[in-house]
């Protein structure tokens, strides 16, 4: 029976941009329409008042993150979302495929579904087409998507197609499991970046009784170029007589391109993500409310806009809130970006009922591109922090640029205060060493790769390595992989016990796998190729028992509080017990004691790539052909550094005696990279 007697009211001249209606169970949608993101049932710092006022017609929530908080019983209790979170309006429900996507937490995905660990308690779920289609009927949404298997968009051909057709069985599993729900179903298109598979995907869905259908599986790695090739792609598959969505996209870019191609549908959380880190969008592109170009401004953010924040404050006081990192900003900024959008829909509706809508995309696709460039922009000096939860002697720091960080209280010092922990983790450890082409290197999957991570903290640099084995596993399949063992060293597991209980703050745990080596001190991931366990105390104590590895991320807290991680004894037992492998030791450090210590021990030193603050950091080999075989040719120290090392005024390692010293520089000095060239 039809679910949401879908009509398509015209189809713009010279472009496949539509304008249409339907009804739903909560009301009539006119298309296109955006739908923010409201995730917990509730969008960020918004009221239900609020976005209203804004223009909101329809809201998402999603099955995975309501199924594990508040839990169907809530929902049951209450008769469904609509009066649990007290909105009127149309409610569509995400299955939770794209989190299982996104957030692994061990999963174990096969013909019955994705069994995985609960981020918030540790526990273990399993979400099948029948139990997502059960949650969804119990949230009370008005439209439910299929669960599908998201894979990133740059994979591989049969990574793709596996996925791809896993994803059309459970579509039909998911329309049985509807039954004779009144609630409207729409199946999602995938296939990657590969042509042919997804206009295969769009003819098998084509064919079943669906509501509406959704592109899956874009804005997950590909370029804008490919998003909106394969977005007109797949349009051009789909029938003329149901919605299509275009899940996750985007920015007010990305979505005049697609409505260009024939989208009615869109969701993202941009909007509120960027409005929390002081941007706003209008007509003419974003602008960055931090900067101090905005500090003694009286207009509004937009002339013209007559959304509750234009209308009341302006931009000197939207500056002052955003560098104050007040929430009453992000309210605000949020107010504005999706009466924004909401605004954007209607203009291109409005275009397309009055066939125009070709000058309409002409005339807005280079302004709505544009960056708020016409100032420097002002680095912030000095984080700015909330002093949230605390364990121990750690608390939570929220950094002005929307990140959050673990801070030892007793020192001050934060772990990763310049750049977002996971960014620099990516940077500094997994880019810099080539971990994903080690790990896809197709001759050595035989040989296990061993990656030591000297300084646990709260799991950063751990989790980046798990991220890249995951996205390496789903591009080249395991025939294809190398197996990974991670060994994490850690003395104090406050900071991950901290982080972990607040996942909102800490994306990158978002993961079933710290929980596990939290509680048990070892995790596998459920390929079979890849072990993480970890070794508490101090990595004195594990240093020779441990396995010898190919890289070590020697990342310990900081030179001043773990100071006996910094001595030339330690880099010299590291050496020793790594002398019979070509292994490869990455640290943020470039003090010239550090260089010195593993130069001393045997190491050949160069520098790594700068991060944060920092203008280089460090890289070590045990032996020099290492180094020159290395993607990244990294400059190595010489007699020029030796030169300002004399100079320095922290030049020895902090355990050496006054009569260690002579001999350590006659060690330094004797080194082949010390000696010059002939």
């Amino acid at each position: 029976m039809p679910r949401l007697h879908f009509t398509l009211e015209k189809v713009a001249c010279d472009s496949r941009a539509r304008a249409a209606r339907f009804q739903t169970l909560h009301g009539e949608v006119q298309t296109p329409v955006f739908m923010p993101v409201g995730t917990q049932a509730t969008v960020k710092a918004q009221t239900v008042d609020t976005l209203k006022a804004t223009g909101s017609r329809v809201l998402l929530a999603n099955t995975y993150h309501l199924l594990l908080r508040p839990g169907p019983d809530v929902f049951r209790k209450f008769g469904g979302i609509h009066r649990f979170m007290n909105w009127d309006g149309p409610v569509l429900t995400d299955s939770g495929g794209f989190q299982i996507f996104s957030l692994p937490s061990e999963r174990a995905m096969n013909e019955e579904g994705a069994r995985f660990r609960s981020y918030v308690n540790g526990d273990s779920h399993l979400l099948s087409p029948e139990s997502s289609i059960a949650m969804q009927k119990a949230i009370g949404s008005d439209i439910m998507m299929v669960l599908d298997q998201c894979i990133p968009s740059t994979a591989a051909y049969g990574p793709a197609e596996a996925a791809m057709e896993l994803t059309h069985r459970w579509a039909k599993r998911s329309l049985i499991a509807r039954g004779d729900s009144p609630a409207a179903l729409f199946g999602i298109v995938q296939g990657a970046c590969h042509h042919d598979l997804r206009r295969r995907s769009a003819a098998f869905l084509r064919d079943l009784p669906f509501d509406g259908l959704a592109i899956g599986g874009l804005a997950v790695g590909e370029t804008h170029a490919e998003r909106y090739e394969f977005t007109g792609l797949v349009t051009e598959e789909l029938p003329d007589n149901l919605p299509r969505y275009l899940m996750g996209v985007g920015t007010p870019i990305d979505i005049l391109e697609a409505v260009h191609r024939g989208v009615d549908m869109f969701d993202c959380i941009i909007p509120g993500q960027l409005a929390q880190r002081g941007v706003a969008f209008t007509a003419r592109g974003k602008l960055l409310l931090r900067r101090v170009a905005h500090k003694f401004s009286e207009a509004p953010i937009e002339v013209g806009c007559d959304c509750t924040t234009c209308r009341h404050y302006s931009r000197a006081y939207l500056h002052h809130l955003s560098k104050a990192d007040e929430i009453l900003g992000w309210h605000l900024l949020g107010i504005h970006n999706l009466a924004f959008y909401h605004r954007l829909m209607r203009q291109m509706r409005e275009s397309i009922l009055r066939d125009d809508f070709r000058a309409f995309y002409q005339n807005n696709r280079n302004e709505l591109g544009r960056n708020d460039e016409e100032n420097v922009v002002h680095p912030v000096k000095k984080p700015v922090s909330t002093r949230a939860q605390h364990r121990g002697d750690y608390d939570i720091e929220i950094n002005p640029a929307g990140f959050s960080s673990i801070r030892q209280i007793s020192s001050g010092e934060v772990m990763h205060s310049v750049n977002p922990p996971a960014e620099e983790a990516q940077r500094l450890y997994v880019e810099q060493s080539g971990l994903a082409l080690r790990l896809g290197s197709g001759a050595d999957r035989e040989m296990e790769l061993v990656l030591w991570d000297v300084g646990l903290g709260a799991a950063s640099n751990a989790m980046a390595a798990v991220r890249c084995f995951e996205r390496v596993l789903a591009q080249r399949g395991a025939a294809a992989m190398r197996p990974l063992r991670l060994v994490s060293f850690e003395c104090d597991l406050d900071p991950l016990t901290l982080a972990l209980k607040f996942p909102s703050h800490f994306p990158h745990l978002r993961h079933a796998a710290p929980h596990s080596i939290l509680k048990d001190r070892h995790w596998a991931h459920s390929s079979g190729l890849l072990g993480w366990e970890l070794h508490t105390g101090s990595f004195l104590t594990h240093i020779e028992s441990a396995a010898i590895p190919d890289i070590v991320f020697y990342d310990p807290f900081s030179a001043r509080i773990d100071t006996g991680l910094w001595t030339a004894s330690v880099f010299a037992r590291i050496f020793h017990h790594c002398r019979t492998k070509p292994s490869e030791l990455y640290t943020y450090s470039s003090a010239p004691s550090v260089r010195a210590a593993m130069l001393a021990a045997g190491f050949f030193v160069a520098e790594g790539v700068g991060t944060g603050s920092k203008t280089a950091t460090t890289v070590a080999f045990t032996r020099w052909e290492g180094a020159e075989r290395h993607p990244a040719r990294h400059r190595q120290l010489g007699p020029e550094w030796l030169l300002r090392w004399r100079g320095s005024r922290s030049k020895y390692p902090s355990d050496l005696s006054g009569d260690e010293k002579s001999q350590f520089e006659r060690r330094l000095e004797g080194h082949p990279l010390m000696l010059p060239a002939n």
